[in-house]
């Protein structure tokens, strides 16, 4: 397959859609990038990525969201990307990842939110709509777990234990980082390719996906958020939602059990939960029409 070249910056200049924009705020003390889309009077979105991936998780979702009348925010959060990467482990608490977003739905001139997470996105989701829980508006998380619901699987099924081996190897100091970087990112790219569906991740993401491990600091900076949250753990001031809550689990993810979806949204007090039976954790990626559907009719 011919794969293009890699474009000098992975910024919204790589969607096809032309009604999205590259922007750099300065939030929290820290510069972040964002790619944003529509009316700048619409009801806001914010979408957030997980590990190791960065905005374009979300592609698929910004045009479909414009649409339907929606202002979109997509930033690359702290450490990814093109966005600052601080070397401080310290600063990649989760209690700060929160306050990134806090004060970037401010910087559009915006009180609240709705607010969708994937993966390590969708931790923070959670971890801003039960700590400053008057800026979240609607939340939608896939395929991340609220965290007491993680504590209790960790403390009773030693199956998620297992799932979660690669937590404790990436607490080692610069191995991970010299693994990952190995052979053109080999490592990284086989984490999305062999635990995904064929063809989630083409060889056309994947030059996008090389072009931002490889930015200056981001290997360590996407680390960094494994490492502080177990030497900072975090510490929600509470435990239940109130705000509508859609929790979308992908029953074939290989790094968290399936109980997770339906122990998360127990702990919404208007959740709901849509399962995705044959679909693995990067549930964007292999089932974006659904996807889009989804949270379409929720934010509605």
């Amino acid at each position: 397959m011919d794969v293009p070249p890699a474009p000098l910056e992975t910024d919204a200049s790589i969607l096809s859609f032309s009604g999205a924009t590259s922007t750099s705020r300065t939030v929290n003390g820290v510069r972040l990038h964002a790619v944003t889309a529509g009316d700048a009077d619409d009801p806001l979105v914010v979408l957030l990525h997980g590990f190791p991936e960065f905005w374009y998780t979300w592609r698929e979702q910004i045009e479909p969201l414009v649409e339907a009348g929606y202002r979109v925010v997509v930033p690359d959060q702290r450490g990814y990307n093109l966005s600052e990467k601080p070397q401080d482990v310290r600063a990649y608490q989760l209690r700060d990842l929160s306050r990134d977003i806090v004060d970037l739905i401010a910087s559009e001139g915006r009180e609240t939110a709705h607010v969708v997470g994937h993966d390590w996105g969708g931790i923070v989701a959670w971890d801003l709509a039960l700590r400053f829980p008057d800026v979240v508006d609607r939340l939608a998380v896939a395929n991340a777990p609220h965290p007491v619901a993680f504590r209790q699987q960790l403390a009773s099924n030693p199956e998620q234990i297992r799932r979660s081996w690669y937590v404790l190897a990436f607490q080692l100091p610069w191995l991970p980082e010299r693994l990952g970087r190995y052979d053109d990112f080999r490592a990284l790219e086989r984490v999305l390719r062999e635990t995904a569906s064929p063809g989630a991740f083409t060889d056309a993401d994947l030059v996008h996906y090389r072009r931002a491990w490889g930015q200056a600091g981001a290997l360590t900076g996407m680390l960094n958020w494994y490492r502080a949250l177990a030497r900072y753990p975090p510490d929600a001031p509470r435990d239940r939602l109130d705000q509508p809550t859609l929790v979308v689990w992908g029953e074939e993810d290989e790094a968290l059990v399936p109980e997770l979806g339906l122990a998360s949204v127990q702990f919404c007090e208007r959740g709901r939960l849509e399962r995705l039976p044959e679909t693995s954790h990067w549930v964007p990626h292999e089932k974006p029409e659904r996807v889009t559907e989804l949270l379409l009719d929720h934010l509605r």
